[in-house]
């Protein structure tokens, strides 16, 4: 778009005042959201807030909104009668007849919430064990009001937000399927498969006259700008980095379905099954199931063999692929949620957050990915399966990052691709694995994808 057609697009100044989870803030939280140093909050604010006021974007370029909206800025203050929100150049797209949309105005006002709670709380703990990691995961999703202590029937689902219509059409039948059978939706709160399912969810659960429906979004400062949370979401929260992301995840989730994906799904089912095979989770119920078209079944075949070689055999007990039939799909998770609950009734172990997994601290600790970090990677035979999933799962993580986050982007365009070493079988896979990802364009939603890394045998 040229800069004459930028000029052209259309803004609102607006006043706001949240209710409802947002009603006050202190002196120290406003402060905090104010300051435009190297240290303040309010640039990632701003960022923040332009990417759900420009809810339901295409885009994956997490500096479009920026460039289209340069102007754009945000002020919060606290005053006698609570917190007022003051817009300057905000997108037009996100009022109507002058009035924000409701669902926008819920989803900024999350913004302000989460990131408010972490600029004082989190800075103010310490987050050197697992448990005080976990603790403040806890923390955060309950200052978010997003913990109901209800009947288990919390699906997480994952999938690319770069996926084809076939896919996505497919992503929306499983979603109808898992609404009909009372089950709520929780995803990253992108587009494509994080949309998807939610948009099935909604159209089953009006069928069946429920009227408190959860459409869980879960996102991170860094992602959100890429994805912008979807239409249908409506709890968001931001966790402060990707680990806490995923670990609310799992905590939250009574199971998990994942659609095909790029790199960012392929971080994911690493994650959870580098979890799951530790000895302390064994015994752990947890769903966790695999599915797409019938077209998708060759990407499967690729995830799967790629699992295999890398974690062994025995990650293949802790995931089921299911191929073409959302019906089955839906039925073997709605199964697999009513034997969590038994497990926790049994264990006497909380409906609304899963105390019983044991993560590990090197799944919690917040990984940057430098050049110098991602060469460090330790991708070799011979370690435990979850200590090289763990390693698996960064580089996918760096991947990302070089992708579609603003930090990981910069440090790509100063210092070339990321470097990745590891034993040459392992890393023929992986590159045969992003190399299917970017002939099938899961890597980027539009526009010639650059790979940001390069596999070294």
């Amino acid at each position: 778009m040229n800069e004459e057609a930028r000029n052209m697009l259309p803004t609102v100044n607006a006043r706001i005042y949240p209710r409802g989870g947002l009603d006050v803030l202190s002196r120290a939280e406003v402060a905090r959201l104010r300051d435009a140093s190297s240290g303040g909050m309010h640039d990632l604010l701003r960022r923040c807030a332009l990417a759900v006021l420009t809810s339901g974007s295409a885009s994956d370029d997490p500096r479009a909104a920026q460039e289209l909206y340069p102007d754009f800025d945000i002020q919060v203050l606290q005053q006698d009668r609570g917190v007022r929100i003051d817009l300057h150049h905000a997108p037009a797209m996100a009022f109507v007849d002058g009035e924000i949309i409701r669902g926008v105005a819920e989803l900024l006002f999350a913004v302000v919430r989460d990131l408010a709670y972490t600029a004082i709380e989190l800075n103010e703990r310490d987050l050197d064990t697992g448990d005080a990691i976990t603790d403040a995961v806890f923390g955060l999703l309950r200052n978010a009001r997003v913990l109901h202590p209800t009947e288990p029937n919390l699906v997480v689902c994952w999938g690319g937000h770069s996926i084809g219509r076939d896919e996505y059409l497919y992503t929306k039948q499983v979603g109808y399927e898992l609404g009909l059978r009372g089950l709520d939706i929780c995803t990253g709160c992108g587009p494509g498969a994080m949309k998807g399912p939610m948009k099935g969810a909604t159209i089953a659960h009006a069928k069946q006259r429920r009227r408190t429906m959860r459409y869980i979004g879960i996102t991170e400062p860094g992602i959100i700008a890429a994805e912008s949370p979807n239409p249908i979401v409506n709890h968001l929260v931001i966790m402060p980095d990707i680990e806490k992301r995923l670990e609310a995840f799992v905590r939250m989730g009574h199971g998990i379905i994942v659609f095909p994906g790029g790199v960012g799904t392929a971080e994911e089912i690493l994650y959870l099954l580098g979890i799951l095979l530790r000895e302390e989770n064994a015994d752990l119920p947890f769903p966790l199931i695999l599915t797409g078209p019938t077209a998708a079944a060759p990407y499967f075949e690729q995830i799967d063999q790629f699992l295999r070689l890398t974690l062994g055999e025995a990650a293949t007990s802790r995931y089921e692929i299911i191929v073409g039939d959302p019906v089955k799909a839906a039925k073997r998770m709605a199964a697999g949620v009513r034997k969590v609950k038994d497990y926790r009734i049994a264990q006497k172990d909380s409906f609304f957050f899963n105390w019983a997994m044991k993560v590990p601290l090197e799944f919690q600790k917040p990984f940057v990915p430098t050049h110098e970090a991602m060469a460090a990677l330790d991708l070799h035979h011979g370690r435990k399966p979850h200590a090289l999933a763990a390693d698996l799962r960064r580089a996918f993580s760096g991947i990302v990052a070089g992708n579609v986050k603003e930090d990981g982007m910069r440090r790509v365009e100063q210092h070339g691709p990321f470097e990745i070493h590891g034993d040459r079988d392992m890393m023929d896979a992986l590159d045969g694995l992003l190399r299917a990802f970017v002939e099938q364009r899961r890597m980027k939603i539009a526009g010639e994808y650059r790979p940001c890394y390069r596999v070294v045998t």
